[in-house]
C-alpha cells in the first residue's frame, strides 16, 4: 500500500509544481489587474458602478462575482474552436487577454464584495481552505531547488541592472532618465 501512495505522489507531484506556478501566475496577472482598474476608477461612470456594487446584498454580490468568469467562457470556447481551425496564434491571443480581462475584473469585483461575500458562511469556508492550499502548493514550489536558482539568478540580475551604470551620454542612460521621470509623472497622478 505504501509503495502506491509514493507512486501517486511522485506521479502527481509535478502536477503540483504546474498548480502553484499557475496560482503563482494568477496571482501577478490579479495584482496588475488591481492596479489598473484601481486607476481607472476615479473615472466619474465606473466610480458610481463601483459604489453601487458596495451596496449589493450577499446573494446579488456572489453572482456579480461569478459574473466575469460566466461571460468569458463563451469567448474561450471560441479561441479553442478558432485554435482547432488553423488559427493557433489569434486562438492564444484571445485567451491570454481573457485571461488578463478576467482576473482585472474578477479581482477588482472581489476587493469591492468581499466584506458582503464573507458573510456567507459556506463562501469564507471555502476562500479560507484555498488560501490555505495555495500556500501550501506555494510554498512545496520555493522549498524546490530549481525555484532557489532561478530566484538566486533573478536577484543577481536585478542588483546587476541597479548597479551596472552607462555611460551619461549613452542611449540607455538617456532612455533610464526618461523613464524615470514618466515613471514621476504616472505616480503624481
Amino acid at each position: 500500500m505504501k509503495l502506491f501512495h509514493r507512486f501517486c505522489r511522485s506521479l502527481f507531484a509535478p502536477l503540483v509544481y504546474l498548480a502553484a506556478l499557475l496560482l503563482l501566475l494568477e496571482d501577478w496577472l490579479w495584482d496588475v489587474g488591481m492596479r489598473v482598474l484601481r486607476r481607472l476608477s476615479s473615472w466619474p461612470p465606473l466610480h458610481r458602478l463601483e459604489a453601487w456594487i458596495c451596496t449589493l446584498g450577499p446573494r446579488a454580490a456572489l453572482a456579480l462575482f461569478v459574473l466575469p468568469a460566466a461571460l468569458l467562457f463563451p469567448v474561450k470556447l471560441l479561441a479553442l474552436w478558432a485554435m482547432a481551425h488553423g488559427h493557433p496564434l489569434l486562438g492564444l491571443l484571445v485567451i491570454v487577454l481573457a485571461k488578463l480581462v478576467g482576473a482585472a475584473a474578477v479581482a477588482r469585483i472581489f476587493l469591492l464584495t468581499r466584506p458582503v461575500l464573507m458573510t456567507i458562511v459556506w463562501f469564507a469556508r471555502l476562500l479560507h481552505w484555498f488560501l490555505a492550499l495555495k500556500e501550501r502548493w506555494v510554498a512545496r514550489l520555493r522549498a524546490t531547488r530549481a525555484w532557489r536558482r532561478v530566484s538566486a539568478l533573478a536577484k543577481a540580475w536585478r542588483h546587476w541592472r541597479r548597479h551596472a551604470v552607462p555611460p551619461p551620454r549613452s542611449w540607455m542612460a538617456r532612455f533610464r532618465r526618461l523613464l524615470r521621470r514618466f515613471r514621476a509623472r504616472w505616480r503624481a497622478r
